[in-house]
């Protein structure tokens, strides 16, 4: 289920909205022009499937996106513990990548086939720390200020959709606030907290 913080930009960022109300979600991302959808979630994929068979899976659901958007070229990302001695160096580098504010000439398109990642989506003067998980399909107008945050331990699988055969590519803009804005962790645990204990809801 998608959880949405949002926060002021200022020097000491304010908490203005946590919900994981659909409908109020909805709202408050239409008014940034963000969109949120959900797909059925294949239920019967291997943890071990390979890019082309996540596709598969999913071809009706990426084939209605193609043509109503006019993408041309869709892939999959994955970072997942692995076991490997690496493993923490490789996953820090690769969170890292992601973390500092940018924009895209393309729309930032993500359906989310397993785990989690938050979208903060920069703009009037909001963060709108959208955490996304399985499920969950969200679109980003191209040139919209934000950073991306998969946690100390990513576990994640997104499909990708571009209209550049390039891929992702980033303008960052040397602007600091992810670093003043809730990180992935700390937002996940937040949300646990605000869950009634069981039996006591």
């Amino acid at each position: 289920m998608t959880y949405l913080t949002v926060y002021t930009d200022g020097d000491e960022p304010e908490t203005l909205l946590q919900t994981e109300d659909a409908a109020e979600i909805a709202a408050a991302l239409k008014e940034i022009d963000v969109v949120l959808r959900h797909w059925q979630v294949v239920a019967d994929l291997p943890e071990d499937a390979g890019q082309e068979e996540i596709l598969d899976a999913y071809r009706a659901e990426i084939d209605r996106v193609i043509a109503e958007e006019g993408y041309t070229f869709v892939d999959v990302a994955r970072l997942r513990p692995d076991g490997g001695a690496d493993w923490p160096e490789r996953a820090s580098a690769a969170r890292q990548k992601f973390l500092n504010e940018h924009t895209h000439d393309d729309d930032e398109v993500r359906y989310f086939v397993s785990g989690s990642g938050i979208f903060y989506l920069h703009t009037g003067g909001r963060v709108h720390a959208v955490l996304c998980e399985a499920g969950d399909l969200l679109s980003v107008p191209k040139n919209t200020t934000h950073w991306f945050d998969m946690g100390t331990e990513p576990d994640f699988t997104a499909i990708r959709f571009f209209h550049d055969d390039d891929g992702w590519i980033g303008d960052f803009t040397g602007d600091p606030i992810s670093r003043r804005i809730p990180d992935f962790d700390t937002i996940t645990a937040t949300r646990l907290s605000r869950r009634p204990a069981p039996g006591l809801g």
